[in-house]
């Protein structure tokens, strides 16, 4: 069921000038926003600040960043949250939405087309004003009427064919707007994962040094109990006041109270890990480890410019800034007249055998032009709102890039300045405990009371947390540097369509 040459010929301009205009495209074309970007970060490892990269990660996947820390425990669990993170999961979601949606609009640049069929048998008879019994096939298209006393059959076929020529390329240009907002999608994923990953390795790093600090209390409860017995065996002799043992055994009781303290730290954090990987918390149980890595990685340091094209939040603000650009094409596009192409063909028979003859056959094609004259100034505020939308979008891009360059340089300087306290730290720690033994040795001998012992023990104690606090911040820093620089993505990472 074809349409010959002369049925086509007049239909040749009309069908040459849609397809000629429909190369046109009106509103701006999109140009990327600039931003304010600097030559090189303040804050970047340099000799001359006393700071340079302690571990280089170039050799390191970029696409398992957190193996920088040589933890087996925390790579089984980062790999968890790329399928079981039920945020992730809904970022995947959204973006297999947002590419639905594009699919859609991207059909409307086509020709729609449509089939139809049916078959009608119509009687009547003597003392009855009608009967009629039908069977139908698709919608009804056309028929016979029935004579008194007969029954006539009657079937037909119908090809349809509609088709809106995207003259002024508003549909290519909503085509080009939803296929941004699918990227920006796909960045919000990126970005939804990253971050899932820097807090799950942020909440195992946390547990691993809450081991250390239990460890920490489990030989501060040792060491009080051998005072205790050295304060009852002072006593005992005589050469010690009852006030020397209470002070001990209330020092000795508020260490193990601290001591038993840390166990609800560390159930709830990881439980936090269990959450982030995707599983329930009584699905995880994260054994203790012998002992603490104190490894503090430092990525490797790009230009600025190069990490507009490696923060997920970044490309995803720019891809929304296109996507409001591309918007106001649409916008303009309703400033012009709209056109509509349709055609048919199709034939009808009382008989299965005659149904595809030429002199059943009947087909038409037309088209019509819509202009809208008056409107109040309504197309003229949507397209002044789609500009606002879009003014709006480039300031937030530009902030989400100057937010990106603040955190680069807050972990950088947190890297250097923290490098160098945990240096005085653990200088501060050794002394701490060399007071301890000297104090207790004089306690034995009788120079000073117990009380410089309690201070003295006290002060190791807090030098010795402040140490590992301070590697428990480095380890944080070194984490969310390489979140704030992308974690090894890529704009090129994006789906192009």
């Amino acid at each position: 069921m074809t349409l010959n040459q002369s049925q086509l010929r007049p239909a040749l301009p009309t069908l040459a000038l849609a397809l000629m205009l429909s190369g046109c495209l009106v509103g701006p074309n999109y140009k990327r926003p600039d931003a304010v970007t600097p030559p090189a970060f303040k804050e970047a490892p340099n000799p001359q600040n006393g700071w340079a990269a302690g571990q280089a990660m170039d050799t390191i996947d970029r696409g398992a960043w957190w193996s920088v820390f040589g933890d087996p425990t925390l790579d089984m669990l980062e790999k968890k949250v790329k399928v079981s993170n039920q945020n992730v999961a809904q970022a995947i979601a959204a973006y297999d939405q947002a590419r639905a949606l594009t699919s859609a609009d991207r059909a409307g640049l086509f020709p729609t087309l449509s089939a139809t069929g049916s078959a009608t048998r119509t009687g009547g008879g003597p003392g009855s004003r009608s009967s009629s019994q039908s069977t139908t096939l698709g919608t009804t298209l056309g028929g016979s009427t029935a004579q008194h006393g007969f029954a006539v059959n009657s079937f037909t076929t119908a090809l349809g064919a509609s088709w809106a020529p995207d003259v002024w390329g508003r549909l290519r240009r909503q085509v080009a707007s939803d296929n941004a907002a699918a990227q920006t999608t796909a960045a919000d994923l990126a970005n939804a994962t990253l971050s899932a990953q820097a807090e799950l390795a942020t909440d195992y790093l946390t547990l691993r040094v809450l081991d250390e600090e239990k460890r920490l209390f489990d030989d501060t409860v040792v060491a009080d109990q051998r005072s205790l017995l050295i304060t009852q065996n002072k006593y005992k002799a005589g050469t010690a006041a009852k006030t020397d043992v209470i002070t001990a055994q209330t020092q000795l009781l508020a260490a193990q109270a601290s001591d038993v303290d840390l166990g609800v730290q560390r159930g709830q954090m990881e439980h936090a890990v269990a959450v982030l990987a995707g599983m329930a918390p009584a699905e995880l149980t994260i054994a203790v480890e012998p002992t603490l890595n104190r490894a503090v990685p430092v990525a490797p340091i790009v230009v600025p410019s190069l990490v507009l094209q490696r923060r997920p939040d970044i490309a995803a603000s720019e891809r929304s800034a296109a996507s409001a650009s591309e918007a106001i094409g649409v916008q303009v596009a309703a400033y012009y007249p709209t056109f509509n192409l349709t055609g048919s063909f199709g034939t009808d028979s009382s008989t299965i055998g005659n149904l595809f003859n030429s002199a059943n056959q009947a087909w038409s094609f037309g088209g019509n032009l819509a202009e809208t004259l008056v409107d109040f100034g309504a197309r003229q505020a949507k397209v002044r709102e789609a500009k606002a939308a879009y003014a709006g979008k480039v300031a937030a891009y530009r902030q989400t890039v100057l937010s990106a360059f603040q955190q680069v340089e807050d972990e950088l300087v947190a890297l250097r300045v923290l490098e160098q306290e945990a240096k005085v730290r653990d200088e501060a720690a050794k002394s701490a405990d060399l007071a301890v033994k000297l104090t207790l040795n004089e306690y034995k001998a009788g120079t000073v009371d117990y009380t410089s012992v309690v201070t003295a023990q006290n002060t190791a104690l807090s030098a010795a947390q402040s140490v590992l606090t301070v590697l428990q911040e480095r380890q944080i820093a070194s984490v969310t540097l390489i979140e704030a620089l992308g974690g090894g993505w890529t704009a090129a990472d994006l789906p192009k369509r």
